[in-house]
């Protein structure tokens, strides 16, 4: 029996909403790149500056970094509320400042807490858009904003992992989530690591990298939760909003 074909979004209103939902996608890296190109070299250069160990050791310290930050997030939900999105911007922009005052080495020390920062972040969208951060299934969705591809990929639109069908997660669901998207987002949080720690530009590089990789990660939340309250307010199957949102996204 052939599965039901559903039918294409035809509801103006809805279009609209997509259409939003695509222009914020595209712009989000903008600031990012403005970035790059300040500090000076390219995205594709930035992982090759690292020190050989530092590189080959970037999925384990990612994935240690994930783990850590879920339960410190979830932790200072109880103790700290949401912040708006620019107090966000400011307090992690003064976390790359003092990372990149001592090159490498303190940028490697603060990696972990501009993680905490960056799902904490996430996770303030999430409630926002009317979804609870403390359920499993929410952890997982903010854990997949980080999975999206990363500030630094010129993806046209077409590489959105969090816009992928979902995949079926057995077992430990969150662990094993973390495990997947650790090595993609070990790539984007080196080029992190090589870019603020430029040499002379220190901790001006820093803040400006932290304040663009926030900027970024709030933007691909609103959008990965705006299509999901889209899906849930509307009653339209979420698999077909994300065609269209795909689709708006490519053009």
């Amino acid at each position: 029996m052939m599965a039901d074909i559903l039918p294409p979004v035809s509801d103006p209103a809805i279009l609209g909403q997509l259409d939003s939902l695509a222009k914020r996608h595209r712009a989000a890296g903008g600031v990012v790149m403005q970035v790059i190109g300040y500090i000076g070299g390219s995205a594709e250069g930035l992982l090759g500056k690292l020190p050989t160990p530092v590189r080959n050791g970037l999925d384990g310290a990612t994935e240690r970094a994930l783990s850590g930050a879920m339960t410190a997030a979830e932790r200072s939900r109880g103790i700290v509320s949401d912040r708006p999105d620019w107090m966000n911007r400011t307090l992690t922009t003064a976390m790359g400042a003092a990372g990149g005052v001592g090159g490498l080495g303190s940028s490697l020390a603060e990696l972990p807490f501009t993680v905490t920062m960056l799902l904490r972040a996430i996770q303030g969208i999430a409630a926002e858009h009317g979804f609870d951060p403390a359920s499993e299934e929410v952890r997982l969705e903010c854990l997949r904003v980080f999975a999206s591809a990363g500030p630094l990929e010129d993806d046209d639109g077409m590489d959105l992992s969090f816009l992928a069908a979902r995949a079926t997660i057995t077992g430990p669901s969150l662990k094993s989530l973390i495990a997947k998207v650790a090595p993609r987002l070990s790539i984007v949080l080196g080029q992190k690591l090589a870019a603020q720690a430029a040499p002379v530009l220190g901790a001006v590089a820093g803040a400006a990298v932290n304040y663009a990789f926030t900027s970024y990660y709030q933007e691909i939340a609103r959008v990965h939760f705006g299509l999901k309250r889209l899906a849930r307010d509307t009653g339209t199957d979420e698999g077909v909003l994300r065609e269209e949102l795909v689709a708006r996204i490519a053009k």
